[in-house]
């Protein structure tokens, strides 16, 4: 017999299911899918056939697709109840260089029919700029000094704009992701190179958080917290670089490296790790705790060596 909500019947119960569509699935993403499989129907993007097997065998439905190829993304729309969006965006050039044209996309697509009911965008605390050292919250206005960060900028504009449709969107902007487990989540092949670090007077503060953490953040912020909210996915410590760095050599029983002035660190540092020391913040997670109601591991060292 039809049931009273559908003239049709009852939905199989695949269809009554949560569906939660993981848009990056990579080690942060595959973590929150170990923290959801079996409540829900995992469902995972990705541009590569290769890594079918390997998804079909972490209890996800992958979905074969491009972000850099819009028209392959049609079939994501109305497929998900809630989306975990942690794909970064492409390098891009010339005059759309600022523009995330894969979140773009997948905004666009996952409005072509019945939108999800929440959206979480994993974001990055660069969109900041460097902020002098200051204690900062989510009311912080946002000033992004380099292209990576003007991009999350705008990938963050885009989720906003799906969640005027009625979708409840949740930003988390993410700091340095640290795990022993996960690929360069500890600072031991830095120390072993013996990569200088800032003295004192001019070291930086530095923020962190936990693999694990950030996972468990993803997957509260798929249910819980205002729409359009932002949080800091950051845990609870205040330690500059250079601290950080020898907490770690002390812990691994390793030489501490050098400490050299910001004017050496010009020409004896690669640019990629130049951008982060021209950043310096403190992030405040007091939303993240109260209203996710997520629970930090210990910060203390911050370097993926604690119990």
């Amino acid at each position: 017999m039809p049931s009273i909500n559908s003239p049709l019947g009852a939905r199989p119960s695949r269809f009554r299911r949560e569906r939660v569509l993981v848009v990056g699935c990579g080690d942060v993403g595959l973590r929150a899918v170990r923290a959801l499989r079996g409540r829900v129907q995992l469902i995972g993007l990705t541009s590569s056939p290769g890594r079918v097997v390997l998804m079909r065998e972490a209890g996800i439905t992958p979905i074969v697709a491009d972000l850099d190829a819009p028209a392959t993304l049609r079939r994501l729309s109305g497929l998900s109840t809630r989306v975990l969006h942690l794909a970064p965006p492409a390098r891009a050039e010339g005059a759309q260089w600022w523009r995330d044209a894969r979140t773009i996309a997948l905004v666009r697509a996952l409005r072509l029919r019945s939108l999800p009911a929440a959206m979480v965008y994993g974001s990055t605390s660069g969109v900041y700029g460097d902020c002098g050292g200051a204690r900062i919250n989510e009311t912080r206005a946002v000033k992004p000094d380099t292209p990576r960060a003007h991009r999350r900028v705008d990938a963050e504009r885009s989720v906003r704009w799906l969640g005027r449709a009625g979708v409840a969107v949740r930003i988390l902007r993410i700091p340095g992701i640290y795990a022993p487990d996960r690929e360069g989540g500890t600072p031991r092949e830095r120390l072993k190179k013996g990569t200088p670090v800032l003295r004192a007077e001019d070291d930086v503060y530095t923020n962190h958080i936990h693999a694990d953490d950030l996972a468990r953040a993803c997957v509260a912020a798929l249910w819980r917290g205002g729409s359009q909210r932002v949080f800091h996915a950051s845990d609870d410590s205040e330690i500059k670089m250079g601290d950080y760095i020898d907490l770690a050599a002390d812990l691994y029983g390793m030489p501490r490296p050098p400490r050299i002035a910001r004017e050496q660190a010009q020409t004896q540092l690669p640019p990629s790790l130049l951008s982060f020391l021209g950043e310096s913040r403190r992030m405040d997670n007091t939303r993240l705790k109260r209203e996710l109601r997520v629970r930090l591991r210990h910060p203390t060292v911050a370097t993926g060596l604690a119990p």
